[in-house]
Formats: C-alpha cells, structure tokens, sequence
C-alpha cells in the first residue's frame, strides 16, 4: 500500500491545479516527453499507441463512408498559398516559413504545411475535367506545423499530428450532406468510442474557418467546466474551386464549379479523453482506444503454477480479440495496481493461488475500482462484458458532470453571478445574431461563442446581450 500511495503522490490533485495535473498524467502516465524544439512534443509508446487505435477506429469509418487516403506535400509555395485571400490571412500569423534549402537562400518562401487546402486544389484542378470525375473523396493522415505562442501537450504544439479529409463535388447540395455526415461520424466516434458526449452545431459566422461559407463543430466539457472544440467540418462552397480555377463539365455539357469540403479531428483528442474522463489517480481510457483493455497482476507469484495460470489466461483472452498483458515482473502487487491505474488500463485481473484453486479470477474496474468474482469458465465474455460496463460508466460519468455544469441563462449578469457561483461550464443563452452582441458577451462575462446548437432551446425570446429579438440559441463556455 505505500508503494501505491507514493506513486499516486506524483501527481498533482484536481482540485489544486488542474493544469499542473494535466500535464503530470502526461508525462507520468508515459504519454509524451519533452523535446527541445520549444512548443513540440514527444508522443511516446504508450501516447501514440492511443493514437494508432484512434486512426483505426475513424480510418475504418472514412473508408466505410468510400473515402480513400492520400499524401500531399508537406511544403506549399507562398503563391499558391496566396490564392485564396481570406485562408492566407487566416493562417498567417501560425505560419511556419522555409527560406533557404541547403546553403542557397530560396527565390521564394515555402510554408512548412498548417493545413493542405491549397495543395488539394492545385491536384483537383488537374485531375478533375468531367461530371464522371466526381466526387472526390480524400482523407489525409499526417502532420501539420502551426507556430503556436502557448502550447500544452495534445492541446496545442507547434506540430501535432491529425487526419484532414478533402472532397470535391458537382453540387452544393452533395457537398453540404458531405460536411454533416462527416460532422456526424466525428460526433459518433467520440460518444461511441471514446465515451464523450458531444454538442454539434454550426460556428457562428465570426468563428468559421478561414474561407469557408459554414463551419460545423463538435464541442466537449471537460471536467473542469472549459469546452474542447473535438472536430470541426467545413463548407467551402465553390470559392476555393473559383480561386484555383477548378472547372468540370457537367451532364448538360457546360463547364461548372465543382463544391467542395474539408474536415479533420488532431491528437487533441488524447487531451480531451484525459480531462474528461482522468481522476488523481491519472488516466481512465475508453476501452476502445486503450493499449491494454486488461492487465493480469499474478498475486504471490512465486508460488507454483500462479505464472503457467496467468498465461494461460492471457492466451485466451488475446484469442479473443482483447488487448491484454500479464505483467509478470518482480514489482509488488500494490505498485503495480498503482502503475496501471495511472496508465488508465480498464480492467485488472487479479489471479492467485486460491483463485485457481477456486477457478476464479478477480476483475477491478478502473472506472470506480469495483471488484467481481468471477468464474473463469467463460472468462472471455465476461471480460468482454465488463468492458462495454466500463465504457458506458465512462460516458454517464462524463454525461453527469456537463449536466451538472451546463447553464440556461437570460441575461450578462445571470451569466457572470452564475459562473462566479458554480464555476466554468456550459452556458446557452439567447443570440440576436449582431457580432457586436457576440464580442460583448465574451467581453463582459468571459465566456465565448461555441456553436449553435442543432439541438435548439428557447431560454427566453430576446438576446441575452442587447434585449432584441432572439435568433437562435448559442453555447457558450472558456475554451481550450
């Protein structure tokens, strides 16, 4: 038990810092190392093992949905990248700039790639001519360098790692079905997946991506009451095809713009699955992400047949498709229960020499460490079950708290008391659709504009801002 104590104690509570907590689960939780490049990280073993399941999962659900994966340069020429005006200006105080190659200074600059629009567009002009060339559906897995001036591990560094989805097509009306599908797998993905419960909605139109008609975005809270923007998808319309001159010939023989998209989800997604669902033990991973669903602790495994038994179970639970690890090392029983609560493995399984006699195993859930007795006859389906229990007590845990910091307010000063009472979370509250109104909500309360929710509420008539008559319902909250 001192072991187990003294390695909690590492980490930093909750409730003191919960910055200080975050980035102890990971550093502690072998997640990330630091790297002298200032603002980039080391994604370690265990970190980009969660990465490699997450990839999996949503690279299988793009090629359901008939996307195929490409690579683009990682280098873009300053002129390309200056044909669409309002990207550029958007993108450029991130951006990232070759000048020399070798010892040669460069007769023009090269942006180091902050996302591939631009490229996407040079290919599609060249590639598509015909009605029969469309649609175009691409998904990129890579990295992408933006200049950050504060930077927090998976939250925000200078290259971080993410999947950006392009498509090209011959309507407005396909390309619109594009982004909200896309938009809904995303919101699957994480209620489903990774246990964390999602808003969807459009970004107001001072929040859309740089060049796009309409942002739609995914919005998470953490445990701490701060939103987490998980995904975003966007509409482009025909501006960038118009930019880029991308024409093809319809059915009725004339030349048209072809619609476009684009849509992508970072390793920010690792930050948003620990400060959802972490505790001050560390890390508490959904199952299906998880490198390890099941870690075997033998108990006194010095004794005969402890270690041929805990194989034996390992072996049958890998033959059952779960990610499982007997940890036979020479560490003592309480540190390694410690070091697998801090690394968020779902289940331990405890098997000594009276369990074998009794042809049972003990099952902790790292949810709320709950122990079972359990029979080994069957085991696999009931680790399997215990799982699926792990993952839905996940999502009511995460559920529960946005409940519980989720606010209707009518008025700024229904907002500030509020927050001031109960702390950072949800706000919805009522807009007008004037941007001057959106600014001085955030300037008076400190909470900005989120998403619209497709999921409408009526708070009250009028805007909580300026009193005139309400347009819609806005989330609100301090984001990360």
């Amino acid at each position: 038990m001192a072991d187990n104590k003294k390695m909690v104690a590492q980490i930093t509570s909750m409730e003191e810092d919960f910055a200080k907590w975050y980035t102890d689960v990971c550093v502690k939780a072998d997640l990330i190392a630091y790297s002298s490049i200032k603002g980039c990280m080391i994604i370690r073993p265990y970190g980009y093992a969660i990465w490699e399941n997450i990839q999996k999962i949503l690279d299988t659900r793009f090629k359901e949905t008939g996307h195929e994966n490409v690579y683009m340069p990682m280098f873009i020429p300053e002129s390309l990248l200056q044909k669409e005006k309002d990207h550029v200006a958007g993108f450029a105080p991130e951006a990232a700039w070759v000048t020399y190659g070798g010892s040669e200074k460069l007769t023009e600059r090269i942006c180091v790639r902050p996302t591939s629009e631009t490229l996407f567009c040079e290919h599609f002009a060249d590639i598509v001519k015909s009605y029969r060339d469309l649609p175009k559906l691409y998904n990129q897995w890579c990295s992408v360098v933006r200049w950050e001036k504060t930077t927090r591990p998976f939250l925000r560094s200078r290259e971080f790692l993410w999947q950006e989805g392009h498509t090209l097509h011959a309507t407005a009306e396909e390309a619109r079905a594009e982004t909200i599908q896309q938009l809904n797998v995303y919101a699957d993905f994480h209620e489903q997946d990774l246990a964390i419960p999602v808003v969807k909605g459009p970004k107001t139109p001072s929040d859309k991506f740089a060049g796009a008609e309409d942002t739609y975005a995914i919005e998470a809270l953490m445990h701490d009451g701060k939103a987490l923007q998980a995904g975003t998808s966007h509409y482009f319309g025909d501006g960038f095809a118009k930019a880029f001159d991308i024409k093809f010939t319809d059915k009725n023989n004339q030349l048209a713009y072809p619609h476009q998209t684009s849509w992508g989800v970072t390793t920010r997604m690792i930050g948003g699955i620990i400060m959802t669902h972490g505790d001050d033990n560390g890390l508490v991973l959904p199952p299906a992400v998880a490198p390890i669903q099941a870690v075997i602790i033998p108990v006194q495994q010095h004794k005969e047949g402890v270690l041929d038994a805990a194989y034996a179970l390992r072996d049958r639970l890998a033959a059952a498709g779960i990610r499982v690890k007997c940890d036979d090392s020479d560490n003592t029983p309480g540190w390694k229960y410690s070091e697998y609560e801090m690394k968020g493995v779902p289940l331990r399984i405890e098997l000594g020499p009276r369990d074998i006699e009794s042809n049972q195993c003990v099952i902790v859930s790292r949810v709320d460490r709950s122990k079972q007795f359990v029979s080994l006859d069957g085991i696999e389906d009931t680790v399997k079950a215990s799982l699926t229990a792990v993952r839905d007590a996940m999502y009511a845990k995460a559920a529960a708290n946005r409940e519980k910091k989720t606010y209707r307010c009518k008025t700024l000063d229904e907002i500030t008391a509020t927050l001031a009472e109960k702390g950072p979370g949800f706000v919805k509250a009522m807009w007008c659709g004037d941007e001057a109104c959106e600014d001085k909500v955030k300037e008076v309360t400190g909470v900005g504009s989120r998403c619209i929710p497709f999921e409408q509420e009526e708070i009250s008539d009028v805007c909580v801002c300026c009193g005139r008559a309400a347009k819609k319902m806005v989330l609100w909250a301090v984001a990360y």
